[in-house]
């Protein structure tokens, strides 16, 4: 609860805030920047067509939500779909706190938010291989594209792919 309770930065927001979902002692996180807009409805991170998406994306690795971890590094979504210039640093360092307890073995880290909260860098030079995380707790991160991105752009979910075999 001290994450998504009355101290959570994104309360002054004023949308809903979206908990993170599936058990705390997964082996895989998959972290993103933040709810959709569709997610309020259902009060869970990556509904629609991009959870959709999402959930193939974890069956073709032999996954489903039951056994990973997903959250967000902001639990709201600002009215304006961007967080908050002041808002970043401290739900960055909210972000590898809450990760750091987690400890998962790999961290799936989706779009350019969590990876440059995690990695320092856009998502796009993140890719390509495994990233040692010690300073967190977790073994390694993948940085791969969030599913709403492969459903505007279908020609990198090849990419996709290959960043989902690392895992």
């Amino acid at each position: 609860t001290w994450r998504t309770g009355e101290a959570a930065p994104e309360r002054e927001w004023g949308t809903p805030i979206i908990s993170p979902t599936g058990p705390v002692d997964a082996a895989l996180t998959v972290l993103i920047e933040m709810p959709e807009r569709d997610d309020a409805t259902e009060n869970r991170l990556l509904t629609g067509k991009s959870g959709r998406l999402f959930d193939r994306m974890l069956a073709a690795i032999g996954l489903d939500r039951d056994r990973v971890h997903v959250a967000s590094i902001a639990a709201a979504r600002p009215v304006s779909g961007r967080v908050p210039r002041e808002a970043v640093a401290p739900l960055s360092a909210i972000t590898r706190h809450y990760v750091g307890l987690l400890k998962p073995k790999a961290l799936l880290l989706l779009g350019n938010g969590p990876c440059q909260v995690m990695l320092e860098d856009l998502c796009q030079n993140a890719r390509g291989g495994l990233r040692p995380l010690n300073h967190v707790g977790a073994s390694v991160a993948v940085a791969s594209f969030h599913p709403q991105q492969l459903l505007e752009r279908p020609q990198l979910k090849a990419e996709a792919w290959k960043d989902l075999q690392m895992l």
